[in-house]
């Protein structure tokens, strides 16, 4: 019997020998995957430094354009001004010619009549010139003849 117990240390000894053999493969394995990830976190490390330097960048570029377009901004404020200055200015013009054609409107529909009567009497003279060049023009024809 007792080589049965030497069969079976033997088979032990076997079996713990196939099991470190198969756990060194295993750290193995897990060896190149470390090394994997260990590659690909220090690309990501540079990638990720990347992006920050240019995300800075952009930032203070933003910024800069912000204050750019806030000092514009500013600048435009005084032509805005003055376009309101202006427009204020046209309409205070507007409204004192209205004043002026309103008035003139009214006094020229008062004098109308007036008006109306010197025409009429424009004309009767007119009429009475023309007749009486006419009647001067017959008589000097006649007396040449």
């Amino acid at each position: 019997m007792e080589w049965l117990m030497y069969v079976s240390i033997a088979i032990i000894a076997i079996a713990v020998a196939v099991l470190v053999f198969f756990i060194i493969q295993t750290l193995l394995s897990l060896k190149k995957t470390m090394e994997n990830v260990s590659s690909t976190v220090e690309d990501l490390q540079t990638q990720v430094d990347g992006i920050t330097k240019e995300s800075t960048q952009l930032l203070h570029k933003t910024n800069q354009l912000a204050d750019d377009l806030q000092h514009k901004s500013n600048s435009l404020n005084s032509v805005f001004d003055a376009a309101k200055d202006l427009g204020e200015s046209f309409q205070s013009m507007n409204r004192s010619v209205k004043k002026v054609s309103n008035a003139v409107s009214s006094k020229a529909d008062e004098q109308s009549e007036q008006v109306a009567q010197a025409v009429k009497w424009g004309n009767v003279i007119l009429e009475f010139w023309t007749k009486y060049k006419a009647k001067k023009s017959t008589e000097s024809k006649n007396t040449e003849v």
